[in-house]
């Protein structure tokens, strides 16, 4: 999101799934899910002998069997094989109870396949439910930093708590990721990231607010396989995101600087090319399932569902790939009747949308989280004088957005709370069935969270949001220029939301302190701070 303020200023293979990658024809995907006889110990070398776990290990999007396991050898990230052999190479892995990695559980070895930059996914099936575990990666010699991660709970438990934080918008150059360092220390079931994990432009020579040497292969932005994955590489290089990876399994979303600014699916010009290849090594790069497997066009299948127990039904979803033109303009522009019409505009394409829907109808979860990248509430931009709204967000796709509001209605679906990211600000938000109506009822809560390093320690957006909010009574908190995370809590009673801010993030150890806090409890939507 960019606004108008920033432009102008082998082991039962039966019982567990391997996957290690996809390549552009189904042959090279199928390569990577076989598991491999034999060890790591015998793989090629490396030149020069480098350490190739240099981007460090995650995990990510956890049942209560299972959870997918990632890293990718790297010993040499900015070039475009990243230091790596042409041809694919064994990674041994190894799930433990605990931390020393003496009392292994589930180990096995997988191909990294160069058509995937040697990245690795494991998905290790036949875990206890509800239990933490560690794992780590080998090499020849060389093994990886351990990782944590744990199992959801068990379908139809009651799990006493839900405990995770969600971030969003981290510009490499616009300062240290002081924040994902408060976050590692947390004691979090979760991370969810809400997009803009990397962005599409140049990489200043000094860092920018780093003020850190870098590259000059980074100088230009990606518009190849090859820069993209050396932009992953360089944010993925950052030790406190490794930090934060490492101790917590992740559920990955995108936004737009994955491609572009402020893109919408392939309606607005957008290079194909360059996108097909974007997508390739955001997969290559997160800690996700075989479903995302790019396809032959290069599009892949990212939303889901994660269950924690009776607990919790967290929704992520995709609001870029599928998303029409906004129906009555880009950016900030009028509303307009055309935006009212399903027929004329979508967020999340047909199918999602339905995926959504009957998943929320079907849900008997206490709390329904909707991890959406981008705002859900309206802004009204001028008040009683216009109809100025940003179309970028859920205001440029009503219909869309009533779908998904109606439906919280005549479903009665319970504690509905969305989490959202994209503005560089924190929101804490009221959804009323119509936002045309003020009076109408508070039906849902929404929490939009900061960014962890987007725009800087510079003021930006709250001088010019800021004399918005008195147009819009149902925006309960609003903060424009602070960065940071947000950790939520849920037990059966209540959601607690806590805004975890630093105060710059020109220093690396700037610690992350509560800026304030808010309570939704069970059955009656709104946050109230406390």
């Amino acid at each position: 999101m960019t606004s108008p303020a920033e432009r102008a200023a082998p082991s039962r293979p039966n019982r567990r799934r391997f996957l290690g990658g996809v390549g552009a024809v189904a042959s090279l995907a199928a390569a990577g899910q076989v598991p491999l006889e034999g060890t790591a110990l015998a793989a090629p070398r490396i030149r020069g002998g480098a350490y190739p776990f240099t981007l460090g290990v995650a995990s990510g999007d956890p049942t209560s069997d299972g959870v997918v396991l990632w890293t990718r050898l790297a010993p040499d990230p900015y070039s475009p094989d990243g230091g790596m052999p042409s041809r694919p190479v064994p990674v041994d892995w190894q799930v433990a109870l605990d931390p020393g990695m003496r009392r292994i559980v589930e180990r096995g070895t997988v191909s990294a396949l160069p058509g995937l930059a040697h990245s690795v996914h494991v998905e290790v099936e036949g875990l206890a439910p509800d239990r933490e575990y560690h794992y780590r990666f080998r090499y020849r010699g060389d093994v990886s930093q351990v990782g944590r991660t744990r199992t959801a709970p068990r379908a139809n438990s009651a799990p006493g708590a839900l405990r995770f934080a969600f971030a969003s918008c981290q510009e490499w150059s616009h300062g240290y990721y002081a924040a994902y360092r408060s976050m590692a220390e947390e004691d979090l079931d979760l991370v969810v990231h809400l997009g803009d994990y990397v962005y599409e432009g140049g990489v200043p020579a000094d860092g920018g607010l780093r003020r850190t040497a870098t590259p000059d292969v980074l100088r230009e932005g990606p518009r190849d396989l090859d820069r993209w994955r050396m932009q992953y590489a360089l944010y993925k290089s950052d030790p406190d995101l490794q930090r934060a990876h490492a101790r917590f399994p992740w559920l990955v979303t995108w936004d737009d600087h994955e491609v572009v600014n402020d893109y919408a699916g392939a309606h607005d010009g957008t290079d194909p090319a360059n996108r097909v290849a974007a997508y390739r090594a955001w997969y290559e790069h997160q800690p996700v399932r075989r479903r995302s497997l790019p396809r032959r066009d290069g599009s892949l299948t990212l939303y889901g569902r994660t269950d924690w127990g009776s607990l919790a039904q967290l929704d992520l979803l995709d609001t870029r790939q599928y998303r029409s033109a906004p129906p009555c303009g880009w950016g900030e522009a009028p509303a307009c009747a055309a935006g009212h019409d399903p027929a004329t505009g979508t967020m999340l394409g047909a199918t999602q949308e339905r995926w959504l829907l009957d998943g929320l109808r079907r849900s008997r979860a206490r709390w329904n989280v909707i991890a959406t990248s981008v705002m859900m509430a309206r802004l009204d931009h001028d008040g009683p004088t216009g109809d100025i709204l940003w179309h970028d967000a859920w205001d440029g796709f009503p219909a869309a957005r009533r779908a998904i509001t109606d439906t919280f209605v005549s479903a009665q679906v319970r504690n509905p709370v969305m989490v959202a990211g994209d503005w560089h600000s924190t929101f804490v938000n009221d959804i009323r069935s119509d936002f045309d109506d003020p009076a109408s009822p508070v039906i849902a809560t929404e929490f939009v969270g900061t960014s962890i390093s987007t725009n800087g320690d510079d003021e930006v957006y709250g001088p010019y949001y800021g004399p918005m909010m008195k147009w819009n009574p149902h925006i309960k908190f609003f903060d424009g220029d602070r960065r940071g995370y947000v950790t939520c809590t849920l037990d059966r009673h209540q959601w607690r939301t806590d805004l975890r801010m630093v105060p710059t993030v020109s220093r690396a150890d700037a610690a992350a302190e509560t800026f304030a806090s808010f309570v939704v409890e069970d059955g009656r939507p709104g946050a109230v701070r406390v």
